[in-house]
């Protein structure tokens, strides 16, 4: 599925996704800064050195090595009409046997927030995962006040599955989080009849 060199690229209406390059590195860094305050709430304590070069290098090489050994497929959300860098979208945490799954993580930059692309971004990667990397089942979670992401996955096919107890540290704080998951054959709530 993922082994060796095979290259992602995943294409939609308006974006590229692909994974992070080293030359992505002084685009990333300035939408991170320019967002930050936007992004603090929802995310994990930024290292003193998060937006450092030699931090985004480990990034890419940790991109990488996650494709090739299939754990992970993070990707850069870019737009094609000016190759502007949007935000980020990672399938993490793939476990193969039974399980078949992955988590998805995603954050997109303030200037670019509620237009939509992170939508286009999900859908894309929840089909890529269903039909090229055959999961069977994508998980994600979330604050339980941050309702725009709750609205975003409920729109891309993630259905509430409940609450997880201190599930992540977020901006220093361990957090509750809301569990959602995608199935690729989803069942839940259909029935035979009708």
């Amino acid at each position: 599925m993922l082994g060796g060199r095979r290259k992602v690229r995943i294409e939609t209406e308006r974006m590229t996704l692909r994974p992070p390059m080293h030359g992505d590195f002084r685009n990333w860094a300035a939408l991170r800064r320019e967002s930050e305050a936007f992004l603090t709430p929802w995310e994990p304590t930024w290292a003193s050195d998060h937006l450092s070069r030699k931090a985004f290098t480990n990034r890419v090489y940790w991109a990488q090595r996650s494709i090739a050994n299939g754990t992970a497929v993070p990707l850069f959300l870019t737009r094609r009409s000016d190759a502007a860098l949007l935000g980020a979208i990672t399938l993490d945490n793939i476990r193969r046997g039974p399980a078949q799954a992955g988590t998805t993580g995603y954050w997109i930059g303030q200037p670019f927030a509620r237009s939509g692309y992170m939508r286009e971004a999900i859908e894309a990667v929840v089909h890529h995962a269903f039909t090229v990397l055959d999961i069977s089942r994508i998980e994600a979670g979330c604050l339980p006040e941050n309702e725009p992401s709750r609205r975003l996955l409920e729109k891309c096919g993630y259905k509430y599955e409940g609450v997880a107890q201190s599930y992540l540290q977020i901006n220093g704080r361990w957090r509750n989080h809301v569990l959602y998951a995608n199935l690729r054959h989803d069942r839940r709530g259909k029935t035979d009849v009708g």
